[in-house]
Parts: structure tokens; C-alpha cells; sequence
């Protein structure tokens, strides 16, 4: 298991066809579905990538310019001006890279086998490029060797069209390819296998142990034009015997031959199983029966334009509308499909599973993140998804020997970070009526909450010592504070799932135990503080640094005792009393903003987008700007998070401050420019901010549409006055999910000064199912 922290642009003609394919006028009338941007958040370290997907497909199709590095995560950044090929799976926005599996290289250049390296792609296969095109469902490039590739998906399978100039070319296959790493010792690629079948299909499998240890893929390709003959290599690149039709061993590859490739295009179809070749031959039959690319492409759009129209907006400025698109287009790529057409998928405990009529499994789950905004998000714009994950997570907590998931991609738990947040998603579904057999989770969620003798995952280390203490000692376990503070969270959700199924008795124990993260808050210094086993504090404190025993291990995951000192989310009222009141919380965050935005040398750069020490760039912060709405501060909210929305998100390609983290700093951007935000998503309500268009229309569901309109509202009118629900005065902060979705018009009056709208202790948001003392 790992434990690890993570580390030109669109063109008229192609707008122009994604515009035509919206339905109705979204695009052209107010309010609208802005057109998204795919390479925001492809430079800087958003770790995003352009290439073509469906909506949480499976196939995700993409160049990859790098396979190397922390800005290699998707296999993909901007700066680099060379392609070594299009590979079927990719990761968006992760902070540790995996998948790039089955590289497609169609090259003009003499044969080589290696791809060179970006700083002199002149030595291997990699090729420049120019005329880079992205739209949701389609990309397009030029290469330099003379070859215009065009790519789109299903579901399932990738499709690419090759347009060659005349003469010799070929096309090799890197089954070699993946996504690399300077830790990894060797046994990355096992059991891989190519193989040409009679029937002109080239069949491959392998085992990655990458990030996902483990990770089997299977593939069936098949091109539009018989190659005129065809080369396999084995490990160490020794090519095959002349006539051979298959190869066996770690890394391998095959190269197709053609004498004139010119002419019509050459096509390519990929079919993609985590089970078997089968799984991958089925999908390629099923989803591309013939050679229609253009068919293909025009299903993809109308599939993103479904997706895209669920919210539209008007005001605002045209790039505020382009990240408002792009957000929402990121948001819905993962968690991504993993089982077959006939519903085999393999689960957490390796071993392949069928699916009930109308179940979907997914993959790429980066939970530590998206527990936050992203699943929220989903459960008001998509509740139909929403239910199919949570009954995945369900089935997936119910397979897995560890218990709730952590960090989850294609039948491998990762373990990556700390927590187990999946309790989050399947809690605050519960309490917003989404259906599912919550109880069938509930054993293996308890093994979880309570057995000691319960295997641990890396994302729940040191739990004896949190049950035995009641927080996690800085001298035992390395992100002692962070931990003791995110398992707190976990067991609040547990306590709501325990609820659920009917074990009171556990409910009550977890909901008292939820509240020990206090116990690495120090009252006295009004920090998180390292606090070791015999129950002392770390005595040479200080806020800015990474923990007590840097570089050896770290008190923190992600962060430094400013922002762990704000992690609570559940129990907000019993951190203002634990303070010592409104007044001593609010003056905290004030400190929080406005303090000196100075790290550590050894800070990773995950802590990213500092204002003071606040850090937008990485999740454990992310509801910070929303506190001041307990304490009676909720100007200093709608202030805060209307500069975020300005600051932190461009319409370029480092528009995105950190990593995007499969759409969480995507959701974070959406929810709030909407005007309102899930501080806790257990809770099933959201807290207001400041609305950033003028109108926007959001389809929550059954027909019905949630209309919020900011009256009033300018670039120097953040505040708000009043708010009107359906028609009413509305004087609370916040709103409950189950008003938003029953639709209506959501009313913002804005103005240019604070207002005491929301300050009263009676409209301040509820916490740890309380409201404010």
C-alpha cells in the first residue's frame, strides 16, 4: 500500500459544431451553457489533460507528452511542444500519476522504439506538434513527421483517425508505455501479452503495479487498413521472429508497417476491459461496429452537451463563463466507468464480479478530495449519477478487506491519503434520500469504526492508539494531528450510516467520538498542535512548520498547523467554544487570511494558493472562507469567497491554482459562483457565499430547475443585502438541500458594503446537528 501526499486554445469551426450540437439554444441565448476550455488547467499544476472523453467514461483518449515527473500526472502539460502518441486511459487532475495504457504512435519517421525525452525528443519517437484542438469528445494535432491525428471515444473504446502524406509509415503500439517513476525497482509490467489474432484483431493484457498495484487492463484493436506487415518486440525491445504473431514478457510492443500510407486515413479502434480480452472484444463490437468517426464524434458532443447544459449562466465576464464551463466539464470525468457491457468488473478483493441490470461500476475515486464539493455537486445536478456510485460504494465498501474505501482505482485500493471518506459520500447521500442498501455496508463499515483487529489500510494508521487516547501521538505515527482530525470526520459520518442501520448504540459512541479532534487543538495557543503519547504538546511550536520531527515524518497531511487548526467541519459551534467564543474565532481566521504567506522550505507544493496562510490550492482548507458564517461574520464569507472565485481560476492554461484532483477544485469553483457551499456534506445543506453571475439556471432533477439570481450583483458588490426563497424573504445563511431541489428562484440582493443579512445566532447554519449556542 502507498501513503502518499500528491503532488491555441479553442478554435471557431469546432465551437461552432459543438455550439449547433446543444439542445435548444443553450449557447446562444441568456442564460446559457458557456463553452468550456479542455487545456485550462493543462499548465501550471492543475494536472489536467485535453484529450477526449465521454462522462465518466472509461476510455479516456489523450496525447501524452511526458510520462516523468510530478507534471506528468495525467501525461500531459502544456509547456511541452512534443507528443510521444495517444494513449486510452488517463487520470485528471491527480497529484500521483498511473494509467497511459496502450500508446498509439503514427509516425512518418524511421523505426524507433523508445520515445526520447522531452527535452531532446530528436533521439526516441516523440514528435512535435502544432494546430492542438480540444472540445468536449474530440481532439485533434498536427505531427511534425507529417500526420494529422484526429480522436474521439465511447464509452469503452477509443477511436482515432490518421490522415498520413503519401509514403512509407507506420504505426507501433508501446505496450511498454507507462506512467514512471523514480521509486519504482523494477516489476512494473508483468504478464503482458500482444497477440494478432485470425480475424485481424490485435489482442493485448498486462499487469501494472504502478500507483493501483496490481491493475490489470486488457485491449482488442483493430485499423481500417491491413497493415503490410508487422514486427513484434519483447522485453529489452528484442524484436520477434519475422512471422511471429504474438509476443510475452514485461514490456512489449508491435510495430504496423504500411508502404503508402497516404490516401484515405488509416482508423484505429480500441476496445478497453479490466477483466478480460473478452470484456475489451465486446465493447469494440457493441460501441464501434464499422468505421464511422465522424458518427462517433457527433455522439460524444451531444453527450457533453447534456452533460454542460445542466447549468447555465449569464453575467459575469466571458472568461468567468469559460472557467464556469470548464469547471463543469472536469467535474464530470471521474470517477470513471470500470465494468464491461455484460457487467463483469473486477472488485477490491481481485476477483471479478457481475452487476445487477442498471448497476455501473467505477474507478478513480480520489475521495480525500471529492467528499468535500464533488459529490455534493452531483448529488443537486445529477442525482441519477450520484446513485449509481453510491451503490457502487456500497458494493466496493462490501468487497473490499479493508473496509470503506480510501483512494480506489480499478479494482486496487490504493490507500492514498488519510481517512476513509467514502462514509462521507454514502452518509450524506442517506440523508438527502438517495436509495441504496445502506445497511449492507454497515459490517464492513463498523470492522472499520471499531476492530482492532481489522487490517489497516495506509489511510486509517494508528487507529489503537486513537481509540485508546482519543487522538493519534505525534511520536508514533507520522500526520498525527491531520489524521486525528479527518478520522474524527469519518466517525461522524459513521455515526449517521450506524443510525441507518439500526445500531443506536454505535451511533451514540461515534458521534461522542467525532468530536476528538479537539484533542490536538491546543485551547491555550488556539492551534492544531502535535501532542505526543504522554499527553504533552510539542513545546518549540510553530504554525508555519511542517511538524515536529521534519524531515523524519510530518504532524500534517498536506499542511501546516494553520490550516490543520481549521480542518473541523462537523462540530463548528464546538470549535468556536473550544476558541473560547465568536469573537476569539472570528479574530483566527482574520489571522489566518492576513498573516504572512510564508512556507517552509520543505512545504510540498501541494500548499498552494496562499492567501495569508490559507492554501485554496489543496482541499483540507476548502470550506475556511465559509466559517465566518458561524461566527456571525458572514460578509467576510461573501468577501473572501468572491475573491477566491477571481484569484484562484483563470481561463488559461495555469488557470487552475493547484491540482484539479479529479474535479474537486472544479466542484468547489462551480458550487460557489452559484452562490452557496457544503462546509459539511453530511449535513445535507449548504451556506451561502457570493453568487458570481447575474442568473444562473441549474436542473436539479424531475423536471425542475433552481434559478439564482444575483440582483444587484458587479465585481464590486460582493455583498449581499437580502435574499428571497420562492418568492419569500429567506433570512438565514444557508439553505438545505432538500429546498434547492424541489427548484425555484433563489433571489441575491447584492451591494457594494457589508450587511448584517445572516449575523443573527437564529439564521446561522447548524453544526453537529445543532445551532449556534
Amino acid at each position: 500500500m502507498i501513503t502518499a501526499s500528491r503532488r491555441q486554445l479553442l478554435a471557431g469551426a469546432g465551437l461552432a459544431a459543438l455550439g449547433n450540437a446543444m439542445p435548444g439554444s443553450a449557447w446562444a441565448a441568456s442564460p446559457a451553457a458557456p463553452r468550456p476550455d479542455l487545456f485550462v488547467g493543462t499548465g501550471g499544476h492543475g494536472h489536467t489533460f485535453p484529450g477526449p472523453s465521454l462522462p465518466y467514461g472509461m476510455a479516456q483518449l489523450g496525447p501524452d507528452t511526458n510520462n516523468i515527473g510530478w507534471d506528468a500526472c495525467s501525461g500531459y502539460h502544456r509547456d511541452d511542444r512534443s507528443i510521444m502518441g495517444f494513449s486510452h486511459t488517463h487520470l485528471s487532475g491527480t497529484g500521483i500519476g498511473d494509467m497511459l495504457d496502450i500508446l498509439v504512435v503514427p509516425t512518418r519517421q524511421r523505426l524507433m522504439l523508445e520515445p526520447g525525452t522531452v527535452g531532446d525528443p530528436d533521439k526516441g519517437y516523440r514528435q512535435r506538434f502544432s494546430d492542438e484542438f480540444a472540445e468536449p469528445g474530440y481532439y485533434r494535432v498536427r505531427l511534425e513527421s507529417g500526420v494529422q491525428a484526429e480522436l474521439t471515444v465511447t464509452e469503452r473504446c477509443g477511436l482515432h483517425r490518421y490522415r498520413f502524406a503519401s509514403g512509407p509509415a507506420h504505426i507501433l503500439i508501446d505496450f511498454a508505455h507507462a506512467m514512471l517513476d523514480t521509486s519504482d525497482k523494477g516489476g512494473l509490467l508483468e504478464n503482458a501479452s500482444l497477440a494478432l489474432d485470425f480475424d485481424g484483431v490485435l489482442t493485448g493484457s498486462r499487469t501494472v503495479n504502478r500507483w493501483a498495484k496490481g491493475r490489470h487492463i486488457h485491449f482488442a484493436m483493430r485499423l481500417s487498413r491491413k497493415p503490410d506487415r508487422v514486427q513484434f518486440f519483447g522485453d529489452d525491445d528484442a524484436p520477434a521472429a519475422k512471422d511471429a504473431t504474438n509476443v510475452a514478457g514485461g514490456k512489449l510492443k508491435v510495430a504496423l508497417f504500411f508502404d503508402d500510407a497516404g490516401g484515405d486515413p488509416i482508423l484505429v479502434k480500441t476496445g478497453l476491459s479490466g477483466v478480460d480480452v473478452k470484456g475489451a472484444r465486446d465493447a469494440l463490437a457493441a460501441e464501434i461496429p464499422g468505421w464511422d468517426f465522424d458518427a462517433a464524434h457527433a455522439a460524444a458532443r451531444s453527450a457533453w452537451a447534456t452533460a454542460l447544459n445542466r447549468i447555465r449562466v449569464s453575467g459575469g465576464t466571458e472568461a468567468q463563463r469559460t472557467i464556469m464551463a470548464s469547471a463543469l466539464y472536469h467535474a464530470q470525468l471521474a470517477p470513471t466507468l470500470f465494468a464491461d457491457r455484460d457487467g463483469r468488473y473486477v472488485g477490491l478483493d481481485r476477483q471479478v464480479h457481475q452487476l445487477a441490470q442498471g448497476e455501473r461500476a467505477y474507478s478513480a475515486y480520489s475521495l480525500w478530495d471529492t467528499y468535500r464539493a464533488l459529490h455534493p455537486l452531483l448529488t443537486l445536478i445529477n442525482r441519477d449519477q450520484a446513485t449509481l456510485l453510491v451503490r457502487d460504494l456500497i458494493r466496493q465498501t462490501q468487497q473490499s478487506p479493508y473496509g470503506p474505501p480510501v483512494w480506489t482505482l480499478q479494482g486496487a485500493e490504493t490507500g492514498c491519503m488519510i481517512g476513509w471518506h467514502s462514509v462521507s459520500v454514502l452518509a450524506e447521500a442517506h440523508v438527502k434520500g438517495i436509495k441504496a442498501d445502506y445497511a449492507a455496508a454497515w459490517p464492513n463499515i463498523r470492522r472499520r469504526a471499531f476492530d482492532r483487529d481489522y487490517k489497516d489500510s495506509d489511510g486509517s494508521l494508528g487507529r489503537g492508539f486513537y481509540y485508546d487516547l482519543n487522538y493519534i501521538p505525534a511520536d508514533k505515527i507520522w500526520e498525527s494531528v491531520s489524521r486525528t482530525q479527518e478520522y474524527a470526520y469519518d466517525d461522524w459520518a459513521m455515526a449517521h450510516l450506524a443510525e441507518a442501520a439500526g445500531a443506536k448504540d454505535d451511533a451514540v459512541t461515534l458521534r461522542k467520538r467525532s468530536r476528538n479532534y479537539r484533542n490536538v487543538i491546543d485551547p491555550k495557543i488556539g492551534f492544531a498542535r502535535p501532542r505526543f503519547s504522554d499527553g504533552t504538546w510539542w513545546e518549540k511550536y510553530d504554525p508555519i512548520q511542517l511538524g515536529h520531527d521534519v524531515p523524519k515524518w510530518r504532524d500534517y497531511t498536506e499542511a501546516n498547523g494553520w490550516q490543520a487548526t481549521f480542518l473541523n467541519q462537523h462540530d463548528v459551534y464546538g470549535l468556536i467554544e473550544h476558541f473560547g467564543g465568536d469573537a476569539v474565532f472570528e479574530g483566527k481566521l482574520d489571522a489566518l487570511f492576513k498573516g504572512p504567506s510564508t512556507l517552509p522550505a520543505n512545504a510540498p507544493p501541494d500548499i498552494s494558493g496562499l492567501v495569508g496562510q490559507y492554501a485554496h490550492g489543496n482541499e483540507p482548507d476548502q470550506h475556511v472562507a465559509y466559517l465566518y458564517a458561524y461566527c456571525g461574520a458572514p460578509w467576510k464569507t461573501q468577501a473572501m469567497v468572491r475573491r477566491l472565485l477571481t484569484e484562484m481560476y483563470k481561463a488559461d492554461p495555469d488557470g487552475v491554482i493547484g491540482n484539479d484532483d479529479c474535479g474537486q477544485m472544479s466542484a468547489w469553483f462551480v458550487l460557489s459562483a452559484l452562490g452557496f457551499y457544503p462546509v459539511d456534506p453530511v449535513s445535507a445543506i449548504y451556506v451561502f457565499g457570493s453568487p458570481l453571475f447575474d442568473v444562473a439556471e441549474v436542473d436539479v432533477g424531475n423536471g425542475r430547475t433552481l434559478t439564482v439570481r444575483a440582483n444587484g450583483n458587479g465585481p464590486d458588490r460582493p455583498y449581499i443585502q437580502s435574499v428571497r426563497w420562492r418568492g419569500k424573504p429567506w433570512t438565514k445563511n444557508w439553505i438545505a438541500h432538500s429546498e434547492l431541489i424541489q427548484g425555484g428562484d433563489l433571489v441575491f440582493e447584492m451591494g457594494a458594503r457589508p450587511s448584517r443579512f445572516g449575523a443573527a445566532k437564529r439564521d446561522r447554519p447548524p453544526s453537529f446537528a445543532r445551532g449556534p449556542a
